[in-house]
């Protein structure tokens, strides 16, 4: 052995690494749901920046949210609404309040049950009711039914069907507004079955390796489609996933609009600030099946009841609004008839509104200032 080669049985000094700093999971749960005692009825959190006037504002939404599906299922029971019916009935203070969150110029891009968040948005009830009936003045003009629709102008980027590709599309969207230099946030709504698919892994990592704006609520109901959410995912809160991202996670109480505003407004801060990624796991219930034909025989007996009686999103802010002094009862009924006044109106207008003509179907396939009509029967030719 020549004298320079070193022994095979030398133990060798390791050599310098790079030291990572292990990562130390940051679960907040300030704003996650609390215990009360028996008898008692939940309110809302008092600690918040929200103004009276706000307040108020928020129980429009609330309220608005809940009557136009209401008046969907109406509708859809005289078979005048094409397709399903999805509705947020008992989470909808989980949408409202996040969206509340936000500036005008910031982008949102729920899923089936954030109807509330695209009202927030600037979304007009009678675009919701000619959507949901397929009419030619509705938002797709009869393309495509009910959320399914973007307003970029107002950031609203549509839902995907296939749930966790929203995200992904949402990390496009904020980098390419940071190269061009647009001081904007995102939020992403995901389910809990949703937040299991690769698509939603794929996006979260970008997002969170790229330090984007974004922010994403897991809206977790107890159930994906019909599956309990303890028999497709083995955490028990949705929020440790963000320690596999290297980001923070937050647990709220997703029936509690003030803590969904605030928990919201504390990550918008955070991204907005050059932080990076945010994930929020709200625990709501859904009071309804996956959509109107779900007759949810899967779900134990007197489990929706519960909910109902105990954990109503609209109950416990009503309550808070009362108890606080914000509002008596007039006021809320005079909120409530307003709403109601607006729905009745749209939704006329909805209804007397044409349906698309056929040709309709092969404009706005391509951008038709750059390219002719995806197919062109002969009735366009002459």
């Amino acid at each position: 052995m020549a004298t320079n080669e070193k022994s095979k049985n030398e133990t060798r000094k390791p050599g310098p690494r790079h030291k990572r700093p292990a990562f130390q999971m940051r679960i907040s749960t300030k704003y996650a749901p609390r215990k009360i005692a028996e008898g008692q009825v939940r309110s809302c959190i008092k600690d918040t920046s929200l103004t009276p006037e706000q307040m108020l504002e928020l129980y429009r939404y609330l309220k608005l949210t809940r009557l136009v599906e209401e008046r969907i299922v109406n509708l859809y029971r005289q078979t005048k609404v094409v397709g399903g019916v999805y509705r947020s009935l008992g989470q909808e203070a989980t949408a409202v309040g996040s969206a509340y969150a936000l500036r005008p110029d910031d982008f949102i891009t729920p899923i089936i049950r954030d109807l509330g968040s695209v009202f927030v948005k600037g979304i007009r009830p009678r675009e919701i009711f000619a959507q949901y009936m397929a009419k030619a003045w509705g938002p797709s003009g009869g393309k495509d039914l009910n959320v399914h629709f973007g307003y970029m102008e107002k950031g609203f980027i549509g839902p995907i069907s296939h749930l966790g590709d929203m995200i992904p599309v949402m990390t496009g969207i904020l980098l390419g507004a940071r190269m061009q230099q647009k001081d904007i946030v995102g939020l992403a709504y995901i389910g809990d079955g949703g937040s299991s698919t690769g698509a939603f892994y794929e996006g979260m990592n970008f997002a969170a390796v790229q330090k984007l704006p974004l922010i994403v609520i897991v809206e977790s109901n107890s159930y994906a489609y019909s599956t309990p959410t303890s028999m497709q995912t083995a955490v028990r809160n949705m929020a440790e996933r963000a320690a596999a991202f290297g980001i923070p996670g937050y647990i709220v109480d997703g029936n509690d609009v003030i803590a969904c505003f605030e928990v919201t407004k504390q990550a918008v801060d955070h991204a907005r600030a050059g932080k990076g990624t945010v994930l929020i796991e709200a625990k709501t219930y859904r009071r309804k099946g996956h959509a109107e034909h779900d007759d949810q025989r899967y779900v134990p007996e007197g489990e929706v009841e519960y909910w109902e009686k105990h954990n109503d999103p609209i109950d416990r802010f009503e309550k808070f609004l009362l108890d606080q002094k914000i509002a008596d009862q007039e006021k809320l009924e005079a909120i409530t008839a307003d709403v109601m006044r607006e729905i009745d109106e749209d939704s006329e207008w909805a209804e007397s509104s044409p349906m698309p003509e056929p040709e309709g179907a092969v404009y706005g396939v391509f951008d038709n200032s750059i390219v002719p009509p995806a197919w062109r029967p002969k009735v366009l030719e002459n």
